[in-house]
This record gives C-alpha cells, sequence and structure tokens, in this order.
C-alpha cells in the first residue's frame, strides 16, 4: 500500500471518527435541552387529613417512549408536611387545597397557590424543598389564592386573590430567595376606578370581579386579569400600587377564564364556564380571544379591541390552554366536551378538533395542559369523580390522573395515547384525587 493511499485511508477514517464524536455531542446535547419532568398537583385533601394534598412528579424520560402507559411517578410529595409546617409557622394556618402550579422562567422554582386557604408557597424546584409560604389578604367577600403567576424577569408574583376580589404581589429574588409579600402594592378590584372613571367593579359592566388568573407578558409590565363576572383589566404590575392601563367589560370579554398564552406580540386569553354555584354566571362558555402583548395604555374602554378567535356555542368549557413551542398552534381544553380545540396562530381560526374520550376514558374531564420541550407532547391533568373546584357540571371526570397526549402534523393534530392514574380513596371508599395543576419543568 503505498503512503498516499494509506494517508487517505486513514484521514477518512479521522473524519468518520470525528463526525461520529460530533454526531454524538449532538444528540447528547439535545437530550440535555429536552431533558423534562412533569409536575402534577392532586389538589384532595391528603389522606386523613383537611389539608395537604399531593404532588406527583414524573421523569420526561419515562413519558418519551412508545407506550408511555406504565410510567410511575418518581417522587410523590406529601404536601402536607414540609410544605404544610412553613405555611403554619409562617401563617397560623395550614395550606389547603393546592390548585395551581408555574415555574419561574429558569425553573429553578415552583410557585404553588393554594386555593382555599389563600396560600402560596415558594419552592426550590430540585431540592424540592418549601423555601417561604404567604397568604393573601382577607377582606369582606373572602380569602382565596386562585393562581399565582411569577414574572418573566423574576421580580415579581401576581396573586389572584379570587374571593377577596384582590390583586396582590410578592416581590421576589430568585437568586437570593427572597420573597416579599408587598401589601402596599394591592389592587382592589372591588373598590377601585377605572382609568375611564368607572367603578372596576360595576352591576352592569363588570358585575362579579374576583380574578381568576393573572397572565403575564413576556417584558413583565403588563398582567392579563381575566375576571369571573366578564370583563378584563389590564395591570401594571410593576407600579406600586399596582396600575389599571387598560378596561373591558363583559361585552367585550366573558367571564371566568384562566387559559393564557403569549405567542410572538399576541396573547390568547379564553373565556369559560361557570366556575361554582354562582347562578348569575354564565353555565357553559367556550371563547378565545387574541390581544397586543403591547399598546397599553389604552386611552378609551375596550381598547384596543380584542379579536374574538373562536366561540363554541352551547355545552362547552374553555380552561386549559397552551401553545406548541413551535408558535403554530394553540391548544384549548374543553372539559365538558372532552376534546381539545386546535387553533392556528396565523390564521386565527380553529383548524382541529381532537377528541379525548374513548377507550382510554369514557370522560376525561380535560383540564390544565402544557408542552413537552421537544413540542411533540401535551401533558394535561385529568380531573377525577369528586371534583374540589369549578362547577361539577363541567369539572367531573372519572379517571383522574396525568393525561398523554401524542402530536403530529406539527401540532395541529393528536391523540390521547395514555393515562397515568392517581388515587386517594378515603376511609368510606369514595375515591377524591382530582389532578388540577400541571406543569412541564425543563431540567
Amino acid at each position: 500500500m503505498s503512503y498516499r493511499k494509506a494517508f487517505a485511508i486513514a484521514s477518512a477514517a479521522m473524519a468518520w471518527t470525528a463526525l461520529a464524536a460530533c454526531a454524538d455531542i449532538a444528540e447528547l446535547q439535545t437530550t440535555r435541552e429536552h431533558a423534562f419532568e412533569v409536575w402534577l398537583i392532586d389538589q384532595s385533601d391528603t389522606r386523613g387529613k383537611t389539608f395537604g394534598g399531593s404532588l406527583y412528579i414524573f421523569d420526561g424520560a419515562d413519558l418519551r417512549v412508545d407506550d408511555p402507559s406504565s410510567a410511575a411517578p418518581k417522587e410523590v410529595i406529601d404536601l402536607s408536611l414540609d410544605v404544610a409546617a412553613l405555611c403554619q409557622n409562617a401563617t397560623g394556618a395550614n395550606p389547603v387545597r393546592p390548585h395551581m402550579l408555574l415555574f419561574n422562567r429558569p425553573h429553578t422554582h415552583a410557585i404553588l397557590s393554594f386555593v382555599a386557604s389563600g396560600h402560596v408557597a415558594v419552592l426550590d424546584a430540585a431540592q424540592r424543598k418549601p423555601l417561604a409560604c404567604v397568604r393573601t389578604t382577607q377582606s369582606a367577600t373572602g380569602r382565596q389564592a386562585h393562581a399565582a403567576f411569577p414574572a418573566p424577569d423574576g421580580s415579581f408574583i401576581v396573586i389572584a386573590n379570587q374571593n377577596g376580589k384582590r390583586l396582590e404581589r410578592i416581590d421576589t429574588d430568585f437568586s437570593s430567595n427572597t420573597f416579599t409579600h408587598n401589601l402596599q402594592a394591592t389592587l382592589d378590584l372591588a373598590a377601585c376606578t377605572t382609568p375611564g372613571g368607572f367603578a372596576c367593579q360595576d352591576a352592569t359592566l363588570r358585575p362579579d370581579n374576583a380574578p381568576i388568573c393573572a397572565i403575564i407578558e413576556s417584558t413583565s409590565r403588563y398582567v392579563f386579569v381575566t375576571l369571573r363576572g366578564g370583563g378584563m383589566f389590564i395591570v401594571d404590575a410593576r407600579s406600586t400600587p399596582m396600575q389599571i392601563v387598560a378596561e373591558y367589560d363583559r361585552a367585550a370579554v366573558k367571564g371566568n377564564g384562566c387559559g393564557g398564552t403569549q405567542v410572538g406580540g399576541d396573547m390568547f386569553i379564553n373565556s369559560g364556564g361557570r366556575p361554582g354555584n354562582l347562578p348569575h354566571l354564565d353555565l357553559f362558555g367556550f371563547d378565545v380571544y387574541r390581544f397586543p402583548a403591547a399598546g397599553y395604555p389604552a386611552d378609551r374602554p375596550n381598547q384596543p379591541a380584542p379579536r374574538l378567535v373562536y366561540s363554541a356555542p352551547g355545552e362547552h368549557d374553555s380552561h386549559g390552554m397552551t401553545a406548541t413551542p413551535n408558535g403554530r398552534h394553540v391548544w384549548v381544553m374543553d372539559r365538558h366536551a372532552n376534546t381539545a380545540e386546535v387553533l392556528s396562530t396565523s390564521r386565527l381560526q380553529r383548524v382541529n378538533t381532537v377528541r379525548l374520550a374513548g377507550d382510554l376514558s369514557a370522560d376525561p374531564a380535560p383540564d390544565l395542559v402544557d408542552a413537552s420541550p421537544a413540542g411533540d407532547q401535551l401533558f394535561v391533568a385529568l380531573r377525577g369523580p369528586t371534583p374540589l373546584s369549578g362547577d361539577p357540571h363541567i369539572a367531573t371526570g372519572s379517571t383522574p390522573g396525568l393525561g398523554v397526549l401524542e402530536l403530529d402534523r406539527e401540532g395541529r393534530g393528536g391523540r390521547l395515547a395514555a393515562i397515568l392514574r392517581i388515587t386517594n380513596v378515603d376511609a368510606t371508599g369514595v375515591e377524591r384525587a382530582d389532578a388540577h395543576a400541571v406543569r412541564v419543568r425543563r431540567k
């Protein structure tokens, strides 16, 4: 063999080795970027107690298989132990009914709100360790913590004190684990006056200003606050106290919305069915609106005007919502009809209806939902037969647990591939498990 030929063969071998090494590195990098876990909250009380609840944590690797139906949680955390002890010590009361869960932008911390007792707990997400617990303000109409949303820039958390009809703020520094309940920032939604000079709560314009969710846009300035009785406020959360910068009445935005997601410069917000025994509210509801994420303060009510993207008449209930990571579609869960409506973010219309009831569950009652980092799966909380929130006519399901949806066609279609059941049977034999909050955490 000539030197030149030997050199060529050796060079080719080295090139293939380098390519293989690069492929291995790329595959490892992709694996790291897509490594995640799924946190699922059972809002039913810890067995034998009147508070607490359970946190189920699934490893994403166990869910990214051909058949994820046999996946089991890697951890099950009893919220009546360390979290409750911290809340009891900080506020003098135990936390009841864990309802909503979100992560800060780097996913180092979890924010868990307990709707019934009004507690908000902040956890070290990696260590699963509670760091702080605050309790919302008691008002003449009550006290709750329906949801607590962290600002993308990490500077604050906004709490929707639902029955208290207040918007409250925790000033945060996640790097130093400093969390201060700033009472001076509170916005009283029942007693305030809008920039247009109208009463915030008004029998005609906005009859019931219990805040449902407070969705924060990407610059961390504006908060889109949905209201139980209809209408909406856009709030500057950085000011102290927080200030309304745009106002919408119930003719422009229907009530009970909680789903919200931003895609580019658009904010998609929904409305839903009656959340409890409130006969003055609509029994059913399913509407999705598009708002600009910027362009505030507004110079007059109901401006900038929302675009109604989709509305489903009849017996429907919109609640959970998420955008696919590629931004092309928004999925909106219908708890009552057991479907998911898929909306195109470019065409601003419905492009598909995915039916979730079938062989795996006759009544899955899909609720909150989140997407995998790769964008090929959705994870949805499925409600139980004894729902602890929402009116039973829309929130009752038969298979409490985590639903795994496999997506196709760049997120336009999909199917319910597996249900990972949870259970919490009480001493009388009644199934109390009731999954609600679900969130994907990047590791």
